[in-house]
């Protein structure tokens, strides 16, 4: 995994193995080790590479992008790319069981659909929403005394 994710993350960002190396502060061949999996870097250099990529460490040294319902790369630090769904006939989707437990969505809880035509769909626990308005609105009544 630690190879595959070294190799995908320098290529998605535009790099070089002697620029990846740069970065790490080793030799663009050992850098070249990691990548065939014929070594493995330290702590600190995957602490290096995890900062420069925008991912955790974990993400860096775990993320298997072999799984179908991962993407080729770990997405950035605290971003999820959980996978597809399909959506049914009448316009559901099941959503993934990493997303529920991430965000502690459990049966019955009601969701706000957000959209922006240009960034896409998202949605938000509509609890949540209604806190954030009622904050928002607050914020507003007070800026306008």
């Amino acid at each position: 995994m630690l190879k595959d994710n070294l190799l995908m993350l320098r290529t998605v960002n535009g790099m070089s193995q002697e620029d990846a190396a740069g970065t790490a502060g080793v030799s663009r061949q050992a850098y070249a080790k990691w990548e065939k999996g014929e070594t493995v870097p330290d702590i600190e250099k995957c602490a290096v590479l995890a900062r420069h990529y925008g991912v955790t460490i974990d993400a860096l040294m775990n993320y298997d992008s072999s799984l179908p319902e991962n993407p080729a790369v770990p997405g950035p630090a605290g971003k999820h790319i959980f996978g597809s769904v399909t959506v049914g006939e009448k316009g559901q989707i099941v959503i993934p069981r990493d997303a529920r437990e991430l965000f502690e969505i459990t049966p019955g809880d009601r969701l706000i659909v957000l959209a922006d035509e240009h960034e896409g769909i998202a949605l938000m626990k509509m609890d949540e929403f209604e806190d954030r308005i009622s904050r928002a609105l607050e914020t507003g009544m007070k800026n306008a005394e």
